[in-house]
């Protein structure tokens, strides 16, 4: 039989502190999981960040570092002692290096139910595009 603590994890991947870098909130920091889709248009990120609504966002560019930061408050109950959980609270930051290929002005970014939307539009020279072909 498998240990029953084994079958609560909660699978959330702790982000590393950067050397040279101290945090100012006491909590964990996890490194939301993300899908990437790309268009003929754009590169869309979609990035689980539950718990976070838009006022708790901050996203930074800074060169070719596109970084996401999270904050989550815990919910406290009064009267209430925590007895056990299984969910792991704590603060969402990740970085992704982001090409020239895209058009840095146009960013966008939306959360709706804990999922950060977030879409990198293509600078007009990467975009894809059909030549045609003339008589010589």
């Amino acid at each position: 039989m498998a240990d029953k603590s084994k079958q609560l994890e909660v699978h959330k991947q702790e982000a590393k502190e950067p050397e040279m870098s101290e945090r100012t909130r006491d909590r964990r920091v996890f490194i939301p999981r993300a899908d990437i889709y790309e268009t003929e248009k754009e590169i869309v990120v979609l990035a689980d960040m539950s718990g976070v609504s838009e006022k708790d966002v901050d996203i930074n560019l800074d060169k070719n570092t596109l970084t996401i930061n999270g904050y989550v408050d815990f919910a406290s109950y009064e009267n209430y002692c925590l007895d056990s959980f299984e969910y792991g609270v704590g603060d969402y930051q990740r970085s992704f290096i982001i090409s020239d290929e895209i058009d840095r002005d146009k960013i966008e970014a939306t959360v709706k139910n804990g999922v950060l939307h977030l879409h990198l539009p293509k600078a007009p020279a990467a975009q894809a595009r059909k030549i045609s072909v003339k008589p010589g």
